[in-house]
Order: C-alpha cells, then structure tokens, then sequence
C-alpha cells in the first residue's frame, strides 16, 4: 500500500489547510487511517483517525475542534483539513494506514506511511 501526502505548506496563524493522502489501496472498512505529526526536535504525536467506514473519528485534544479529519472512498483519499492554524500546528504531518481502530492512536501499529508534508505557521 503506498500513501502520498500533498498539501502542506506556510499560512499565517489563523488560517486553514487541507491536506490530502492518496492511498493506492483500501484496507478493512474498520480499520484506521490516520494523521500523525512531528515538529522539530519532538516525537511524532497522533493527530486525528477515522476508519474507512466513516463510522468513527477521534481526535487530539490539542485540535479538537480546529481539525477535521474525512475521507473519499471513491477517491481513495484521507483529507485533514486544519483551521484555526497556531504556531504550535508547525510540524511535518504524516498520513498512516493499517491499523485496528482500538489501537488507531498508536504509530507503532500502522504498517502503511506517506513520506510527509510539511506545514509551517506564521504568528
């Protein structure tokens, strides 16, 4: 399974982003993708995960509410789209596949990663 990032890039704070992961093939309906993110000098952290169902999402405290995380079956395609951007939203971020849902916030259990984007907010 291959995944392709697209859509980083630099906004000011307060803007949006969407990114967008291709993905080459779909895994089970229950299991997760994923977005995962990792600033300089930081370990890569869960971002946001959904299953490919759409039954089910969660999110980090840290963007509940300013990120939402869906996907386009008919495309093959996971988007994050990020408002509300903060400085502290910079980080290289990292599409993932593969996991069981019950363990969709652990990055050690995601056999499928993208190379990464990155996004860069301005304050």
């Amino acid at each position: 399974v291959q995944l392709a990032e697209s859509g980083g890039g630099l906004v000011q704070a307060g803007g949006s982003l969407r990114l967008s992961c291709a993905v080459s093939k779909r895994t089970f309906s229950s299991y997760a993708m994923a977005w995962f993110r990792q600033a300089p000098g930081k370990e890569r952290e869960f971002v946001a995960g959904i299953t490919w169902s759409g039954g089910r999402t969660d999110y980090a405290d840290s963007v509940k509410g300013r990120f939402t995380i869906s996907r386009d079956i008919a495309k093959n395609t996971v988007y994050l789209q990020m408002n509300s951007l903060k400085p502290e939203d910079t980080a290289d971020y990292y599409c993932a596949g593969g996991a069981p849902w019950i363990r969709a916030r652990l990055q050690q259990q995601y056999p499928d990663w993208g190379q990464g984007t990155q996004v860069t907010v301005s304050s």
